[in-house]
């Protein structure tokens, strides 16, 4: 059904600092044979943002917020359309990141790229268990996700069918493959290379259920 699945082709991850506190990111990065127009529209709108992730509520402009169902919700920090926008991401029950998406024309579509900022106090015992992975492999299915929408001229993927995809072996193989390619972008950004992967394993039994 979803056979040769992609989700991001780029990987990378830093140490940095982020208002003036240590931070963890997280750098996803793809391109879309599709205009920096289209991309764009399909990543702010009320209307497409469903049709390849979540149902969203809110007021989607400079200033506004919004709210996922189920998942994320925050405010729109910065806003430049097409170019870029930053959100923070806050899960329940408050945990808060900051999400900066970026978008360059490219000769052959629209390069997405999208940044996870978190401070590293706030995630200490969670990342020591996990690393980049953790968010990682989400941001994985919903670059697969948009993947899908564009190549099929903006159609609705089904959430049931997906779910059901995520569940069989082939599902599991994506987010194993995701998992592990974390763990080398975490070695590549400084990390003990067996940390890492003992890091990434865990998020593939996380994903997969063992």
């Amino acid at each position: 059904m979803l056979a040769n699945a992609i989700g991001a082709q780029f990987r990378r991850y830093e140490d940095r600092l982020h208002d003036g506190k240590a931070a963890r990111v997280v750098i996803a990065s793809r391109v879309y044979d599709t205009d920096r127009e289209d991309l764009w529209n399909a990543l702010t709108t009320a209307e497409r943002i469903p049709r390849w992730f979540l149902p969203i509520e809110g007021d989607l402009r400079l200033g506004g917020k919004y709210q996922l169902t189920g998942n994320a919700g925050g405010e729109i920090l910065h806003c430049v359309p097409p170019e870029a926008f930053e959100i923070t991401w806050v899960m329940p029950p408050g945990g808060a990141s900051w999400v900066i998406v970026r978008l360059t024309p490219q000769a052959n579509g629209t390069l997405l790229t999208l940044e996870h900022i978190v401070h590293a106090e706030d995630v200490e015992q969670f990342w020591a268990q996990f690393g980049p992975g953790a968010v990682g492999v989400g941001w994985d299915g919903a670059f697969m996700g948009m993947g899908r929408h564009i190549a099929s001229g903006g159609a609705r993927i089904d959430p049931a069918e997906f779910q059901a995809w995520s569940m069989s072996e082939e599902g599991k193989t994506f987010n194993r493959a995701c998992a592990l390619a974390w763990g080398e972008a975490h070695i590549a950004g400084g990390e003990d290379p067996e940390v890492a992967r003992a890091m990434a394993h865990r998020v593939a039994a996380f994903y997969t259920g063992g």
